[in-house]
């Protein structure tokens, strides 16, 4: 029976690290193992495998991609350490991937949902107002206990005047948080604009991703309500490069999009100091690539957040949150090892030493 040895500090979660533990048949355990015939013994910070709450597996700046790209998207994050991903929509069907050991666990949100020409284009699943309650609950049936709504974008019909609003009515928004509810899944909404928070959190939303418009009195209701935010700074800081490309066309959307930018590190220690639970996500996928969590955690840090917080967002927090198991006797044997504690310096998550993925080790890149 081959062992793998972890020889610690195992970090559990903020409060609980063990000497060490042991990988065995694919399985951790805090006990000695009986009858091993060979021990690989693993020196280093042992935590759980990274987790990444905004990423888009089988999506490309084009839209859907084909399987193969797929895989090696997959296998980019698994190398960089992340071993558990909440796909927040996709414009493939990459169920397959859950039968696949080497990849790392996946949670499937399906496909976006957007109404017409209001969205990146290929990437959504484009309806009509009144079908949105009907396909939330196809999507939570199709999906992995998750459904992504689009709930704001530019509306160009305003000519000069186009800006960032909402997609949907308040009453309909309700009506299809209530239906993915019902059919046992939880809903996560991309928005920019501060006019789509309140009626998202009318509805009851589960999740919010960005988060760019939200006030300090919705901070406050996050954090009241345990309502989660994704920031994705990496996302964020094109933000720039957006109100450029609208330039003279869409003036009042420039304007948003640069103010937002400018104050995107700010944006997020104020969620962190108001108590709101701040979860990472890279939004890999589009534009941004694969296996980026390190360089998201290390903006997070350069807004100020400290560095045990934006390990935690990345490992306990977010398994907590997905109900996926951590470092725990009998679970899968999901672990990365750095060299050096990240909860110190984060650059030590961009150097993993060893990746071990359901109990196989893996190399880093």
């Amino acid at each position: 029976m081959d062992v793998l040895h972890l020889t610690g500090p195992v970090v559990v979660d903020a409060d609980t690290e063990r000497p060490e533990a042991w990988v065995v048949q694919g399985r951790l355990t805090f006990s000695p193992p009986d009858g091993a015939t060979t021990i690989t013994r693993i020196d280093g910070f042992a935590f759980p495998g990274l987790a990444d709450l905004h990423c888009h597996v089988g999506l490309d700046s084009g839209g859907a991609t084909d399987l193969e790209l797929a895989v090696k998207q997959a296998i980019a994050n698994r190398d960089a350490g992340t071993l558990l991903i909440r796909d927040a929509g996709s414009a493939s069907h990459t169920a397959f991937l859950h039968e696949r050991r080497d990849a790392p666990k996946l949670i499937r949100a399906g496909r976006f949902i957007a109404r017409p020409m209001r969205y990146l284009r290929g990437y959504a699943r484009e309806i009509e107002v009144a079908d949105l309650p009907r396909v939330v609950a196809e999507e939570a049936r199709d999906g992995d206990g998750w459904v992504k709504i689009i709930a704001d974008w530019i509306d160009r019909d305003l000519g000069p005047d186009a800006d960032l609003t909402p997609l949907w009515p308040s009453d309909v928004l309700a009506e299809a948080v209530a239906a993915a509810h019902a059919e046992g899944a939880r809903v996560t909404a991309h928005t920019f604009a501060t006019e789509s928070i309140d009626p998202l959190f009318a509805a009851g939303i589960d999740c919010i991703e960005h988060g760019t418009g939200m006030t300090r009195e919705h901070m406050a209701v996050a954090a009241d309500r345990g309502i989660p935010v994704v920031p994705t700074l990496l996302q964020v800081s094109h933000f720039g490069s957006f109100a450029a490309q609208a330039g003279a066309k869409y003036p009042r959307f420039a304007a948003r999009m640069e103010a937002m930018h400018q104050r995107r590190y700010e944006q997020v220690r104020a969620l962190h100091d108001a108590g709101v639970t701040l979860l990472m996500g890279t939004d890999a996928g589009g534009t941004i690539g694969h296996g980026s969590l390190a360089d998201e955690a290390a903006e997070w840090v350069a807004a100020g957040i400290p560095a045990k917080d934006v390990v935690a967002a990345a490992t306990w927090s977010a398994r907590e949150f997905l109900r996926v198991e951590g470092l725990a006797e009998g679970a899968s044997a999901d672990v990365v090892v750095f060299a050096g504690d990240p909860r110190q310096d984060i650059a030590a998550l961009a150097a993993p030493q060893h990746i071990i993925l359901q109990g196989i080790e893996y190399g880093a890149r």
